[in-house]
């Protein structure tokens, strides 16, 4: 089989109806080609009991691997018991869940809203921002990804703007630090990420009209190419935001909850933001969100009338779940699990980078890596059709990996196994791609 044959399933009718019934929801991309007829630990089985190793943990959220058991047995219990309330009703396992997570973040975060999305979790807190200052300015990355519902899509930049017509008024974009990709430089080539960050400032303050609200950004960004922000980035941005009396929004969706080999990304620089957002890693694969900030920020909100009644805020069984997940990265030391299976998996591909050429560069923490592509290492000039074929060449040879192409950037592999992964399974997938890039890249370089 060829790198550009598909693999095709064994369900055409299937197929058939999918084509005939389903929206195409990933813009110009596609489904996979393989239907899913279930899932456990780092593994999803297709309908014909192919099994294929998934290192993107789902949609980076299975950070307990599929179908975990101890998650398995929260959702029996609470489908019988508590599963869904009128939104004004409270319920033990929402009060437990907030919580145990304010008392898992530093002061003054301890004021807990649960939601289902990340881009329901960003949605509440640019809301909340903008009701707190009073003003409706928000600054975010040049490559950011926060979400598809309106304040979150307004603040992404990474795809998706065109065609919807006009975005909301004081939306602004600052460059993105990418040390592979320096756009400002130091002497010796490195990215001046703090020239690059006063450049920024500088355009920011140009643009606004005065009514700068709050700046929110991904600590590792991963819809833009896993770049992971420079040590001492985070704290001379809440440098400017204080400067100018905005509020910092982190989004963790994907960094939070042990991954990158602490509790919380922003830890590793001892930043506090003024709100935090966490999502896909909280509910391990379920539909569970959060927004947490200081009662002091809770106070103005509610004084000032915040508004965020949906339909699922503060549901009791997914909360539950939220509990039973802290409870086994605590338990099992899955932080310090992230580090050490982190390095074997980075050490891996780095080593995969001495063997293939059109590895670019490796970057990222803990378990979530990301590794570039391109067809020369001193153009550094990447390739869709690159990163294309080596996806769909692993794909049949049993790995699943999520690919990012934006412009002016090679493919870039979001690598993200769960937390729960075997070393023996980190090097399975290493193995995996290993053969198809051999498989591949001669084709291309």
């Amino acid at each position: 089989m060829t790198s550009s044959t598909p693999v095709v399933s064994d369900c055409p009718a299937l197929r058939r109806s999918a084509e005939r019934h389903l929206v195409r929801y990933s813009g110009a991309g596609g489904f996979s080609p393989e239907f899913i007829a279930s899932a456990a630990g780092s593994f999803v089985t297709t309908v014909d009991g192919r099994r294929i190793l998934d290192f993107t943990s789902g949609q980076m959220s299975a950070i307990l691997g599929h179908s975990h058991p101890e998650v398995v047995a929260t959702v029996r219990e609470g489908i019988g018991t508590l599963d869904h309330l009128y939104s004004g009703m409270l319920s033990r396992p929402v009060v437990e869940l907030a919580e145990r997570l304010a008392t898992s973040l530093p002061d003054p975060l301890e004021k807990v809203l649960l939601l289902s999305t990340g881009a329901e979790s960003n949605e509440a807190a640019i809301r909340m921002a903008k009701l707190v200052t009073g003003r409706h300015e928000i600054v975010s990355f040049a490559r950011s990804w926060h979400g598809m519902t309106l304040g979150a899509a307004n603040a992404t930049y990474s795809s998706g703007r065109k065609g919807y017509g006009p975005a909301a008024p004081g939306n602004l974009a600052i460059p993105t630090p990418n040390a592979y990709r320096p756009d400002f430089t130091t002497a010796d080539g490195g990215l001046d990420w703090q020239r690059q960050l006063d450049f920024g400032f500088d355009l920011v303050d140009a643009q606004s009209v005065g009514s700068l609200a709050a700046c929110i950004v991904e600590p590792i960004l991963s819809s833009g190419g896993l770049l992971d922000l420079p040590p001492g980035y985070l704290v001379a941005l809440q440098r400017k935001c204080r400067e100018r009396g905005m509020l910092l929004i982190l989004d963790e969706a994907q960094t939070g909850l042990c991954r990158t080999g602490d509790w919380y990304a922003f830890e590793r620089d001892g930043v506090v933001p003024d709100i935090l957002t966490l999502s896909k890693t909280l509910g391990a694969g379920l539909p569970l969100a959060a927004t947490i900030m200081s009662s002091e920020i809770e106070q103005v909100a509610h004084e000032r009338g915040f508004l965020f009644f949906t339909t699922h805020v503060s549901d009791p069984l997914v909360a539950a779940v939220g509990t039973t997940v802290l409870d086994v990265l605590e338990r099992d030391g899955l932080d310090r699990r992230a580090g050490e299976l982190g390095g074997r998996l980075s050490d891996g591909l780095r080593a995969l980078a001495d063997r293939h050429p059109v590895i670019g560069d490796v970057r990222g923490r803990g378990l979530l890596v990301g590794l570039e592509l391109v067809l020369d290492r001193q153009t550094k000039q990447g390739s869709d059709e690159l990163g294309a074929a080596v996806t769909a060449r692993c794909l049949e040879l049993g790995l699943h990996l999520n690919i990012v192409q934006m412009p002016g950037m090679g493919g870039v592999f979001r690598i993200a196994p769960p937390l729960t992964a075997t070393e023996d399974e980190i090097d399975l997938g290493l193995a995996i791609l290993d053969e198809a890039l051999g498989d591949v890249s001669a084709a291309f370089v």
